[in-house]
């Protein structure tokens, strides 16, 4: 994904950046996959930021794509507690305002990152 001029000189030209996680992924198919991934939810940010959406509709939007697939370990893909249970963990930091939402040990939601964006508009929490 590209980084491209927002055509005010007040402002930085827009990127978006996305990570799979941090871990060595192993070459082969796994590694294909999760370049593909990521590859997959950065153009998703991208597309809100192109279509004039906030960072955090962007951010929102590239992390659920990251949740909906399983090559990584969020949402669909969760790594299974000791007992074998999924439990998820999600933040959403807004940078200009500091404000933020978090939800831990969630279960029985896809996307806990939307959840966690409620908490912070939603709510008087921030978790």
């Amino acid at each position: 994904v590209s980084t491209q001029s927002t055509g005010n000189p007040l402002t930085q030209s827009m990127a978006i950046v996305v990570h799979g996680g941090a871990w060595r992924i192993p070459d082969g198919e796994m590694s294909n996959r999760s370049l593909a991934g990521v590859q997959k939810a950065a153009q998703a940010g991208w597309d809100v930021l192109q279509a004039g959406g906030s960072a955090m509709d962007a951010a929102e939007a590239a992390v659920v794509c990251l949740e909906d697939d399983p090559s990584f370990d969020a949402g669909n893909g969760s790594v299974l507690t000791e007992e074998g249970k999924v439990e998820m963990d999600a933040i959403l930091v807004d940078g200009a305002t500091l404000e933020f939402g978090a939800v831990a040990c969630v279960n029985n939601i896809a996307n806990p990152i939307s959840l966690a964006r409620r908490v912070m508009e939603n709510s008087d929490h921030c978790m």
